[in-house]
């Protein structure tokens, strides 16, 4: 049964919001999420879609994708790390691609074949592991430098490997003029575009900036990625080789970052839809008879990857420890490959079988990217026998090479966490004669405070070890200014079992965990979002001409009140309704007891509500946290505070029971 194109893009839709919720739930990039999608309502499983119909979408996705790589593309960038991704990066690709199309030639395929096999496994996802080192804090490191540097070269690689690849479908003689006379093109073509680029589109983004008009300057945008992408298909070259010029062309304007927040929506649709129609080019049953074949590759692609990158970059640096790391960040496949298999078989370059197999390859060693970037600094420690987890191994200071200097501190403070909230807090520390020493996981800026003279080192609030050696049983004071609550809770938890008499006090965000913390044992937990709020009113309530005694004391009552009168706010339709981490956010709303409210003419510890009653308001005056022997009668309104659902909750109860 055939289905129209409309019932078929509904299903994908339904199927990705699904698959993607699910797929983040267990920490598997969206992308796996979109190419299981498509493997199942393919023309190989349920037969539901048919990726012909999808292909002008799928292929605008790949533009897009490419419009954004060329915004982010930058020559200073590449010039400053030219060691590593004309040095490095042009060997990987070269090497692997090479190595690859040997094997692809011994297993009798031809030489477009092989070439488009080869390139499809060279490069790597750039996606998915900026994302990761990003997610473990990695990409600041050398390793996660070096991981970069050769993706910037692969994303140059793969802009060529587009130019080759429509090419490569002539046979005999007649290819070897068409390809050279493709690159000439593609040459001339990034000359003329990088011209008018630096001319005639700043001063049209500059004249559309002037309008103030949102619309307009999308419409723009779109409209110069789609007519780049037209001039590259007009020329005889790939259409996703005009997005990546186009975006190029605007990388290094002021405009750079509003066009990526406008097109990213427009991309990550069509490209969620082109990997989709990747998915339905998945022969799942020859999947499952290959299997062995599918398991054999992946682990393969996987080892020479980290294998040449290792050699390589360690031969080229001198650093064999981050050049194991970097490469087994980058030995899974890419989006790229995904891009070339998909133009190679629509030009019949490929075989469907073949495809299915190297699609699956790609899909496998995304799959297992994760666990290898987490433990690529265990991996590299147990090769070499030392502990090679960050550059803290390196030239950071580390707190081994002051254990002179730490064992002499008594009543100093110590801060964990020396971001913009610890240099703060260590600056006044100084101004006062109080000494203190950081500790901070950000290298980067231990390197910087190093340089700046400050007692700052790098390493783990979590470990009870590096605490020893900064004295915590001889500090006055341990303050945790760390960035994420998670990771606050487990070292105050860490802490408070090893020195139990050490008051620590702790800075966060807001006060959603600010009962765990005080039970963990924190002598003093700061908001500091809620406390800003108190900061705000008190300035306000000084230019109304509020005596600053009364000022104080608000302030103070709100404090002691552990911030109740902050708690939640009434949302309106903009209002976020969660926080970062997914949970409810604390909300305000007011409920009126109607004539016939279960609650009339009963007491509130009558009632069970899973919410904080804030204010009750009775005949024109208000009775703050009103005591809960008092009646309830019919036209009370009450300001109840908590999640949505417990307000949900709450309502029920007080007007049905």
């Amino acid at each position: 049964m055939e289905h129209s194109l409309f019932e078929q893009l509904l299903l994908i839709l339904v199927a990705a919001v699904v698959a993607t919720t699910l797929f983040r739930r267990i920490n598997l990039p969206p992308i796996l999420a979109y190419l299981s999608i498509g493997a199942l309502i393919g023309p190989f499983a349920l037969g539901y879609a048919d990726p012909h119909e999808m292909h002008l979408m799928s292929e605008l996705g790949v533009v897009f994708l490419l419009f954004m790589l060329g915004l982010e593309f930058s020559l200073p960038k590449m010039i400053a790390m030219r060691h590593t991704v004309l040095g490095v990066g042009s060997m990987q690709v070269l090497l692997t691609t090479g190595l690859l199309i040997a094997v692809c030639l011994s297993f009798g395929m031809s030489l477009s074949t092989s070439i488009v096999i080869a390139g499809a496994l060279a490069l790597s996802s750039t996606a998915i592991v900026t994302r990761e080192l990003m997610r473990v804090g990695q990409l600041s490191e050398k390793h996660g430098q070096l991981a970069f540097g050769i993706l910037l070269f692969q994303d140059i690689a793969a802009v060529a490997f587009l130019i080759l690849v429509p090419n490569l479908a002539e046979t005999g003689s007649e290819a070897a003029m068409p390809l050279w006379l493709a690159l000439l093109q593609g040459a001339g073509l990034l000359l003329l575009l990088m011209l008018l680029g630096r001319t005639l589109l700043p001063a049209l983004f500059h004249e559309i900036g002037h309008s103030r008009s949102e619309e307009l300057f999308v419409l723009v945008a779109l409209v110069t990625a789609l007519a780049a992408a037209w001039l590259t298909h007009a020329a005889g070259l790939s259409m996703a080789l005009g997005g990546f010029l186009a975006g190029m062309m605007l990388g290094e304007s002021h405009f750079k970052h509003q066009l990526e927040s406008d097109i990213r929506p427009f991309r990550d649709v069509l490209l969620g839809l082109f990997f989709v129609t990747v998915g339905m080019q998945l022969n799942l049953w020859a999947v499952l008879e290959n299997w062995y074949w599918v398991l054999l590759m992946t682990v393969t692609l996987m080892a020479t990857k980290t294998a040449l990158i290792f050699v390589i970059a360690g031969r080229m640096r001198r650093d064999y420890p981050s050049a194991l790391r970097a490469g087994l960040s980058l030995a899974q496949g890419g989006e790229f490959g995904f891009a070339l298999l998909a133009l190679a078989f629509s030009y019949n370059l490929i075989e469907s079988n073949l495809n299915a197999l190297i699609i699956s390859t790609i899909i496998f060693s995304m799959i297992l990217t994760p666990a290898l970037i987490n433990f690529n600094g265990a991996i590299s420690s147990r090769v070499f026998g030392t502990r090679q987890t960050s550059e803290e191994a390196n030239d950071l200071p580390n707190i081994e090479t002051a254990e002179a200097e730490l064992e002499e501190l008594s009543g100093h403070v110590i801060v964990c966490g020396f971001g913009r909230v610890g240099q703060i807090v260590c600056r006044f520390l100084e101004r006062n004669g109080i000494r203190y020493v950081a500790l901070d996981q950000d290298p980067v800026r231990i390197r910087e405070a190093a340089h700046a003279g400050e007692p700052a080192y790098y390493g783990d609030a979590n470990r009870s070890d590096l605490l020893r050696a900064l004295g915590a049983e001889r500090a006055r004071l341990l303050i945790l200014t760390l960035p994420h609550e998670k990771e606050a809770l487990r070292a105050l938890q860490t802490i408070k079992r090893e020195y139990p008499s050490l008051p620590v006090l702790v800075r966060t965000q807001d006060d959603n965990q600010l009962h765990s913390f005080q039970e963990a044992g924190a002598a003093e937990v700061v908001p500091e979002a809620l406390e800003g709020s108190l900061m705000l009113v008190s300035h306000v309530l000084a230019q109304l001409g509020v005596e600053p005694n009364q000022i104080n004391s608000s302030i103070n009552q709100a404090r002691e009140g552990g911030y109740q009168l902050l708690h939640g706010f009434l949302h309106g339709r903009n209002s976020t309704k969660f926080s970062d981490t997914g949970e409810a956010v604390v909300q305000r709303a007011a409920i009126t007891l109607s004539e016939n409210a279960f609650a009339c003419n009963r007491r509130l510890d009558e009632i069970d509500l899973d919410v904080e009653i804030c204010v009750l308001r009775r005949d024109g005056e208000e009775i703050e946290l009103p005591d809960t022997e008092l009646e309830l009668q019919q036209g009370d309104t009450l300001i109840v505070s908590g999640s949505p659902p417990a307000i949900e909750a709450a309502e029920e109860s007080l007007l049905i029971g």
